[in-house]
This record gives C-alpha cells, structure tokens and sequence, in this order.
C-alpha cells in the first residue's frame, strides 16, 4: 500500500517526533526474546515453562479482545465489577497501555478509519506503519477531544488501572512470571518465555489486526474501508478474524453465523448465561441482510443499489421540532432532514451523548446542524449506518 500522504515537500516541524522511551523498549524487549532463546531454545527448558508461555499469551489475548476492545472500545455488552477486573489485569499483562488509553485510540480509528492524518494506525500508510511503525512516533491526536470518555471516567476499574498501569504492567509482565516458575524450579525459562517470547506474540497478533485486516481478505459487508475477513487472523487472535464485520461495531460477536471461529464470542456468551455478562449487543438482521445484499449488488453489477426515490413524506418546521422536543424526543437535523433518533440512543456505538450534543432543544436556541459531523467532521460513517439514519427520518426541515 502505498501512503496518502506526500513526503516529498514536509518539513521538519511536518515530521513526527520519534517516541524514543516506547522506541527502545519494542525494540530491546525484541532483542531480549531472541537471545533469550538462543540460550533457552525449548528443548532446554520445562514442559510446564511453554505451557505456561501459551496461557499467557491467550489469557492477555482475551483480557484484549473481550475487555479492552469488545467490552470498553464498543460497549458491546455489561459485565459485573469482577469481570471487569479480571479482563483489566488480563489486559494489563498484554503491555498495551491502559484500557483508557487504548479504549480513547481506538474509538478515534473507528471514528476516522483509513485518514492518513487522524487515524492512529491508518492502513493507508502501508502496511509496516499500521502493524507497528505508528508504535515508534510520539502521537498527535487532533480529534481526541471529539471521542466520547465519560463512562471510561466513571468506571472506578478502569480509573485505577490508568493510574497505576506502569507498576501493574511490570509487575505482571516481568515479575510474576518468574515467580510462578519457581513452582517448577525454572525461573529463567519462564521469565523468557512467559515474558518476552510471550509478549511478541501477543503485541503482533494484536497488530495483525491492524495491518494483516486491512490489507488481506474478504468483504461480504462493506468495501467502503479496507478492513477484511481473515480467518488466520481469527485463529491467531481470539476470533478477531472476521474483520469486515466490524462495520457493526457495536455488536459483541466478531461474525454473525456460527462457523466463526471466534472463541470471544463464546466466552461471552457463557457469561451472560451465567449471569455475570449483561446486554448483549447485536447487529439487526435486516441490517446484516441489507449490507450482503448491498455488497451483492455492486460485485454482480459494480455499482451501488439506486438510491429510493425522492422525500414523499411530511416538512416540519421549527414548531413541529419544538413539539417533539417538549416530549422528550431527541430530534436531530441532517442533510435537510429531521431524524429522530430517540429509539436509537442505546444502540449508537459512538453513545448517546453524542445524539444529544446535536440535539433540537427549544426555538430560543440556535439550531444545531448535525450534517457537519455526520458526513465526516465528527466521524465517518458507513454505509449501513447512512441507512439507519435514513430509517429514523420522520420530516423534511424547512426553516420557518
């Protein structure tokens, strides 16, 4: 792939600042595992060490996958103060930063997936800066400010990871494992094979995600990005395979059908089934349907379905808007169009804070347009969900 962005006429002051702390530590942890099994190849350490090494590396792969991206990223479902903690120490192991900073990041990918400026890990800059060449630069979020955080403030778990994450993270990392391999008297195995061996399978895979997911596979739901199904991926990261799925982010399964490899998905379930899980979020089939059937159409015919036919329902004005408001309803204005997006408050995956940013509130205050921050400035979104939106108009607006 090749970037979106000229280098040919940047400047110094254009150029990123290299993040020399986070530079030497990827780097040195790399070194360290390869000669670590230079002399600790795993003919020469115990069977419990590599058994070890590979919960490891699958325990901190869910703490990820089931905490830090399905459960704080998406809200793709509840889950009880002990599931909460455990997924965040699972997660502090993965040495990926704390949930907050991880959860904020990625939230702003969604929001600008494949922006060569304000995509933290933009496929469209190739596929080493999106798998790990972003890790060596310090960031410059100019649109964090736009992601919503307030129920990452307020959960006390995530609040007190973020503020002790570096001693946590060591703690867990390079500490404890050695401890535990005292049990079967080979400290130095586990130490580099549970904390360093480890820890590259789990940040690469992790990247795959990334880079691996946007550069190869299938995708049956949207082409708008370059995110695809891969099911070495799924294999190699918990089920994060199915990529191209992710054109519902809110959903908490990473693919609909049961042939999925996902084992995420089946963790999850078995909590809520146990209680322990709560709200499971789900994509509506007949948004599924829509986005394979939209799909179908542009491979078999290679454009988009036509659009339906011109607005044949009713015209508010400011009188009607404050009417509807009075009732409670959060009624927004896009692209000429009076949305009621009341109904879908709970299901939008960016909040429903964000609804209610742009929301009618009386005739004594300027309208608010949300067409700037529909169509690109606040996020850009998808296909299925330009359709949803079309779905909630109730009016054409008409400026009294």
């Amino acid at each position: 792939m090749s970037s979106s962005s000229s280098t040919a006429t940047s400047t110094p002051a254009d150029r990123p600042e290299i993040w020399w702390s986070n530079a030497v530590f990827f780097a040195l942890t790399h070194v360290a595992a390869v000669v670590g099994v230079y002399f600790y190849p795993p003919t020469a350490v115990a069977w419990q060490t590599l058994l070890f090494a590979f919960c490891t590396w699958q325990l901190a792969d869910f703490g990820i996958t089931m905490g830090y991206h399905r459960l704080y990223s998406h809200r793709a479902y509840r889950a009880s103060l002990g599931v909460r903690i455990v997924l965040a120490a699972l997660g502090t192991v993965a040495f990926q930063g704390s949930i907050k900073w991880w959860c904020l990041r990625h939230r702003l990918h969604h929001r600008f997936t494949d922006d060569p400026v304000h995509d933290p890990y933009a496929a469209t800059r190739g596929l080493f800066y999106s798998h790990m060449g972003w890790i060596f630069y310090k960031p410059k979020y100019e649109r964090m400010g736009l992601v919503d955080r307030q129920d990452l403030d307020s959960d006390p778990v995530v609040r007190y990871q973020h503020r002790f994450y570096v001693p946590l993270s060591l703690l867990s990392g390079f500490i404890m494992p050695p401890v535990i391999g005292l049990l079967w008297n080979d400290p130095m195995g586990a130490y580099i094979w549970a904390s360093l061996v480890a820890r590259l399978f789990i940040w690469h895979c992790t990247f795959l995600v990334n880079s691996l997911a946007h550069w190869d596979g299938l995708q049956p739901f949207s082409d708008e990005n370059t995110s695809r199904g891969n099911i070495i991926l799924a294999l190699l990261t918990g089920g994060e395979g199915n990529h191209n799925f992710h054109t519902f982010p809110h959903d908490y399964r990473s693919g609909p059908s049961y042939l999925d490899w996902d084992p995420t998905k089946w963790i999850i379930a078995t909590l809520h089934k146990f209680g322990h899980v709560k709200g499971l979020r789900r994509a509506r089939d007949v948004d599924l349907h829509a986005a394979l059937g939209y799909m179908h159409h542009k491979s078999h015919h290679g454009c988009p379905p036509p659009e339906p036919e011109a607005w044949e329902g009713s015209t508010w004005g400011t009188r009607q808007l404050e009417e509807s408001a009075r009732q409670g309803k959060c009624m927004i204005v896009v692209d000429g169009y009076i949305v009621d997006a009341t109904s879908y408050l709970g299901e939008h995956p960016g909040g429903s804070a964000i609804l209610r940013r742009y929301a009618f509130r009386s005739a004594d205050e300027a309208l608010v347009d949300a067409s700037w921050a529909f169509d690109g400035g606040l996020n850009n979104h998808s296909w299925p969900a330009r359709r949803r939106m079309k779905e909630l108009r109730v009016a054409k607006y008409k400026v009294d």
